[in-house]
């Protein structure tokens, strides 16, 4: 029978922990295992057929749109991708390197930052955006050209769900890379930029890619041009983050670390629990990167104790460090 660990703190009315510890082991790991199949392959060739799509959309009939140029966008796309894995590497460790509103509202809605931090640093990101756009307008020759907006025939209504899908794909990343601690977090940039990538691929030619109401804000202010539609890239990424965390608190539901177990084994770990048997694995729990809230016990989020092997309370209490560091403000 799978274990029960006490509910794990989130914001005020949010709260979950082992909901479907009932379950037998065995359904219990299925169900978990079907649901991330059936999104990740969604997910998948959602994206993989949007960007073939734009590649193959033939130019239009009459001359109200133009074709997709597939150099341009691998071009902006590398850009976007590239710049933000490398800031995010550079400000990680000092504020999280969320750099997108919609980052921050989904750190928040997992508990990882407290909403005192989520607002101030969303302020922070809106300012940040309208100083690029100033720049880039003081220091580049030429007219701005790095407003979003909608093309390729899109409508509003379709613009709202690309931005929302792709939003979707990037805060989804940063819960599972960054905010859930496990021995590839170091990598976490990576993921995240490549993330931003197949967004910007699939989303560039219909919606101008925003992905990030900071970064469609900000050149608006500067170029005083507000399309109609300009909600979009607000309500889509807000969204975005809201299905994310959804899905995320669904599969604690089901302590989906037990459905594939090993994934986050060392060396001291193998000692005391071995992965594939029936046992209660230690919980490499989501870790608030940013602030260290009064339920913070050991460095870990939860704070959950396991309840039925011996090996992992060993575990838990002599060598939570080696599995889960606390952050401190450095990475250990």
């Amino acid at each position: 029978m799978a274990s029960t660990m006490p509910n794990k703190p989130r914001i005020g009315f949010l709260r979950t922990g082992a909901v479907m510890g009932f379950l037998p082991d065995t359904p219990r790991n299925h169900t978990t295992a079907f649901l991330s199949e059936l999104a990740g392959t969604f997910m998948f060739l959602f994206f993989s057929f949007a960007i073939a799509q734009v590649a193959n959309t033939p130019p239009p009939a009459s001359n109200t749109d133009t074709a997709p140029s597939v150099t341009k966008i691998f071009f902006i796309a590398t850009g976007f991708g590239c710049s933000v894995a490398v800031n995010v590497w550079l400000f990680y460790r000092v504020s999280g390197g969320m750099f997108n509103p919609a980052v921050a509202l989904t750190l928040f809605l997992v508990g990882a930052i407290p909403i005192s931090r989520c607002t101030v640093v969303i302020v922070a990101q809106i300012v940040g955006g309208i100083a690029a756009a100033a720049a880039v307008s003081a220091t580049l020759p030429g007219p701005m050209a790095v407003n979003v907006r909608l093309g390729g025939n899109c409508t509003v209504v379709r613009g709202l769900f690309i931005e929302m899908f792709c939003t979707l794909q990037l805060v989804f990343a940063v819960i599972m890379l960054a905010a859930v601690k496990h021995k590839a977090t170091y990598l976490a940039p990576i993921g995240i930029g490549i993330a931003l990538f197949i967004g910007h691929l699939c989303s560039i030619y219909y919606t101008g890619a925003g992905i990030n109401p900071a970064r469609a804000f900000g050149p608006d202010v500067i170029s005083h041009s507000f399309p109609g539609y300009h909600w979009i890239y607000w309500v889509g990424p807000v969204l975005g983050s809201l299905v994310a965390a959804a899905f995320f608190y669904l599969l604690e539901m089901f302590e989906w670390k037990t459905a594939n177990p090993g994934q986050d084994y060392d060396d001291l770990e193998t000692q005391v629990v071995t992965p594939g048997k029936k046992t209660v694995r230690p919980n490499v729990a989501l870790q608030a990167p940013l602030h260290q809230p009064a339920y913070y016990e050991k460095g870990n989020l939860y704070s959950s104790e396991p309840v039925s092997s011996q090996g992992a309370k060993t575990l838990q209490s002599g060598a939570s460090d080696a599995v889960s560091p606390s952050y401190d403000g450095e990475q250990h």
